[in-house]
């Protein structure tokens, strides 16, 4: 809010008790004649004085007319498009500013604030109660005020000063990461549904496939929040049987030529429901209440200029959750995490704070390892490296042995050593020796060239052979050996034939 702030009644501050309350004989709420233009003309005279000639709407209030158009608040001359043209965001003139004031007076069921940035606001809050702020003291406008009846009243800060729900809350743009995981999400479901909230309680639905996500992202509302939902529809019946005992809802269904509408109820209106969806080919029921029937994943609209200037907060959904832990990350990143789960198929899933990362079974060890069991342990914390950050799948690719010495350089060092160990595996070009004394030590292959005839026919798993290191190729990180003859044994003391 800007600096100077005045609240401006039709209330005489003589006619209050010591608490505060008023005690006079005005009305709580709009006459439709010379007060209520008295309001209108206080507004236009700070604007005039601040040098304000458009005013922007924010975060617009709708009630249930919001699904039928405008006429109810006497609106729709003032927004041709309908509803969603009193966007937040939209920039409007003096005169519109006013006939939104006016409606607010009359509590017609929309509400917003008109700001102009630092410099100028209009706020209307309950019983006919007015508050402008300005970056100037417009003495003449606080005189033109007084002149017209009406009380100004110097405060620090406007009651409606917009204040967010949760100041750590972190919004999810819809970005280039966000249409690109939209598409994929269709392709993965064939199609979901998009749910377009352009004011508060005013939304439109819209089912997207492959072929029309462009088509339907291109018509959106600036600023509009949005939630991608699975399909919601079934059959008609099966959705009347949803309805809660109580409760806050949204009922959406689609009539035959395909158009979704949706509006919300509560009990008190219920038995109207089936009646409203006679003719409706599907229908679906979400809950409004806090934690039931969250969508898929949410975001909302910056600016043409790529800045989230909209103040929607919503309850984030465990998409929502991973995307905020997701913007923290980067590759080459350092974490620390604790096994969660250990996979049938080899992988280890790393909790890291509320998201599930992966680890593959390569990037366990720079040793062979058989079983993820063999390094880790559920429950266990682990430190690795950030190997990629999936912004559309959603998933983080770790590595333990990027944070752990590698031994390769050493076992280079080994070449042309004469070492004796096990086989541990044949192959049809050649057989696997383990060169080190420990059950995850490296091996190399000994190809079936270094092996005589004799001995390619015998040489089973577990047989000690006498090799020789020869090469060790860091890039491809295999080791190369040759066959060493044992040498012959004799024993003292036996004739030779």
């Amino acid at each position: 809010m800007p600096p100077f702030v005045y609240r401006i009644t039709k209330y005489d501050p003589a006619h209050r008790d010591e608490r505060g309350h008023y005690t006079g004989a005005e009305e709580t709420v709009s006459d439709h004649g010379p007060v209520e233009a008295a309001y209108l003309a206080a507004i236009a005279a700070f604007a005039e004085e601040a040098g304000i000639d458009q005013l922007e709407i924010r975060e617009p209030q709708f009630g249930d007319f919001a699904h039928f158009g405008l006429e109810g608040c006497g609106l729709a001359d003032l927004f041709p498009a309908g509803p969603a043209g009193c966007h937040d965001g939209a920039l409007v003139s003096i005169a519109v500013s006013l006939e939104l004031v006016r409606s607010m007076l009359r509590d017609n069921g929309v509400w917003c604030r008109l700001e102009a940035g630092e410099t100028f606001a209009v706020h209307v809050g309950w019983d006919q109660y007015l508050y402008i702020g300005s970056n100037q003291h417009c003495e003449t406008a606080l005189a033109r005020t007084r002149a017209l009846g009406l009380f100004p009243e110097r405060l620090d800060a406007s009651p409606y000063d917009f204040a967010p729900h949760d100041p750590a809350y972190v919004q999810r743009p819809a970005d280039a990461d966000f249409w690109a995981r939209l598409h994929w999400t269709v392709s993965a479901h064939r199609a979901v549904f998009l749910e377009e909230v352009f004011a508060f309680s005013a939304s439109r639905w819209h089912r997207l496939t492959r072929d029309n996500i462009e088509t339907v992202r291109s018509r959106l509302a600036p600023r509009a929040q949005l939630a991608v939902w699975p399909d919601l529809l079934t059959d008609v019946d099966t959705a009347v049987a949803a309805l809660p005992d109580e409760g806050l809802v949204e009922i959406v269904w689609e009539d035959g030529d395909g158009q979704i509408t949706s509006t919300v109820v509560d009990e008190t209106r219920f038995e109207a429901v089936p009646p409203r969806l006679a003719g409706a080919r599907a229908a679906g029921v979400v809950s409004l209440h806090a934690g039931e029937d969250l969508p898929l994943f949410t975001a909302v609209l910056p600016d043409s200029d790529g800045v989230l200037r909209a103040r929607w907060q919503t309850e984030p959904t465990p998409s929502d959750r991973d995307w905020a832990l997701l913007k923290t990350l980067r590759r080459g990143q350092v974490v620390t995490g604790t096994v969660a789960t250990i996979a049938g198929f080899g992988v280890t899933f790393v909790d890291l704070g509320g998201f599930t990362a992966m680890v593959n079974i390569p990037e366990l060890s720079w040793r062979p390892v058989d079983h993820p069991s063999d390094v880790v342990t559920v429950g266990q914390e682990v430190t690795a490296e950030v190997l990629d950050v999936d912004m559309v799948r959603e998933r983080v690719p770790l590595s333990l042995r990027a944070v752990q010495e590698d031994p390769w350089p050493q076992v280079a060092q080994r070449i042309g050593e004469v070492v004796i160990g096990p086989v541990t595996k044949i192959v049809p070009f050649g057989v696997f020796v383990r060169i080190e004394d420990r059950e995850d030590g490296f091996e190399g292959l000994l190809h079936t060239s270094e092996l005589d005839e004799s001995s390619r026919d015998v040489v089973e798993v577990g047989d000690a052979l006498t090799v020789k290191i020869v090469d060790v190729d860091l890039a491809r990180r295999r080791i190369a050996l040759s066959h060493v003859q044992a040498p012959a044994s004799t024993t003292e003391g036996q004739p030779c034939d």
